[in-house]
């Protein structure tokens, strides 16, 4: 069974997309840590990110590499955090977080539960910066 980011590379599940070439998407969380938590995933369904050949690995660093800046200048954050969890979607992903405290990259805190219209609005204004 595909995995839910499959079912989103596939267009079966809307996304908020942010970016996205032949290999690589990223999207907004829908239940993000703080405003503007992005996705980056590698279009082809792997488990692990450490069972990603070489190529696609890099790949998929590189590809968030240039997230950061349109991220950080849409939310007003101090950085952006990353992370490799890996738990609950069996697809290799890394998180894109805004961060202000070491608190905004707590993955134990409740998630929040934006509307669409409020992940448009951050969608748009990320990619406003990505193109910008």
């Amino acid at each position: 069974m595909s995995s839910v980011f499959t079912r989103i590379v596939n267009g079966e599940i809307p996304c908020h997309k942010i970016a996205e070439d032949d290999r690589y998407l990223a999207f907004l969380d829908v239940m993000p840590l703080v405003p503007g938590h992005v996705l980056v995933i590698p279009k082809n369904e792997t488990d692990l990110i450490f069972d990603l050949s070489e190529q696609e690995y890099t790949g998929l660093w590189l590809f968030a590499k240039k997230l950061a800046e349109p991220i950080k200048k849409a939310t007003g954050c101090k950085r952006v955090g990353i992370a490799v969890i890996g738990l609950e979607v069996p697809h290799a992903h890394i998180h894109l977080v805004p961060m202000n405290s070491v608190g905004d990259i707590n993955f134990t805190q409740p998630k929040l539960k934006p509307g669409q219209e409020e992940l448009a609005e951050m969608c748009a204004s990320i990619r406003n910066f990505l193109i910008g």
